[in-house]
């Protein structure tokens, strides 16, 4: 397999098709939270990419439709298929392709799969891939990610109402700044018109009072721990 070390130079990619970007993130993650069954069958891995929590927008594909798109994943080195195995099974490349460490590569992947997030909840939401000390520590790889050339994450404007700027992946293209994107990805998963601008405002400020909330649990373990004399990575590194 000639494939670039990890924290080599990225390789130019061509943008990637929303399926391809699910399929990648869904390989990485799994590799995280299941090694056990970890390269992933067909079935497993359309299942990932189907689920209906942590995703944003939520996917209905079929195993033909990420077969297909893991052929062409294959001819940009992200996917391999393994042969020790009478069922196929696949695993990514995206560390070693993008040149990427470990961390950045979490970060990465918890865009991929949920969509434009803030430093904060990139922290919460990539604690099974990666423990971060501290929200500092996310936005200093973010900040090197958008460093990158080409950059691979980009910080989007902060929208009216919001108090932290999220930041989105650049692997399937430019992000259109047009339309704000939603926590969660949640404007994605209705239809254009489908909601009030009333409702879809009470919402974000659902999803904004519910992170806030998650930060302030955030802080109240994290100075619990620090009077008990424990080190919170190491509570992450046991969930």
């Amino acid at each position: 397999m000639n494939s670039p070390a990890e924290g080599s130079s990225p390789r130019t990619l061509r943008a990637l098709t929303p399926l391809e970007a699910r399929i990648v993130g869904v390989l990485v993650e799994k590799q995280h939270t299941v090694p056990d069954t970890y390269p992933l069958s067909l079935n497993s891995l359309t299942s990932g990419c189907n689920q209906k929590t942590a995703r944003a927008p939520v996917m209905n594909v079929s195993e033909a439709e990420v077969l297909s798109a893991i052929e062409d994943l294959k001819h940009l080195s992200l996917v391999f298929e393994g042969s020790s195995s009478r069922v196929p099974r696949f695993e990514h490349n995206l560390n070693r392709v993008l040149g990427v460490p470990t961390q950045a590569g979490a970060l990465l992947t918890v865009l991929l799969l949920r969509g434009a997030q803030t430093a904060a909840e990139l922290r919460l939401n990539s604690a099974r891939l990666h423990g971060f000390a501290d929200v500092s520590s996310v936005e200093a790889f973010l900040s090197e990610l958008a460093e990158r050339e080409p950059p691979l994450v980009v910080k989007l404007p902060r929208a009216p109402g919001e108090r932290e700027s999220r930041w989105m992946h650049l692997l399937c293209g430019e992000v259109s700044l047009s339309v704000p994107t939603s926590y969660a990805g949640e404007r994605d998963s209705v239809a254009e018109g489908s909601v009030s601008s009333e409702d879809f405002e009470a919402l974000r400020a659902d999803h904004q009072r519910l992170a806030d909330e998650v930060t302030r649990l955030q802080q109240l373990v994290e100075r619990m721990a620090g009077e008990l004399g424990i080190a919170i990575d190491k509570l992450e590194a046991s969930d």
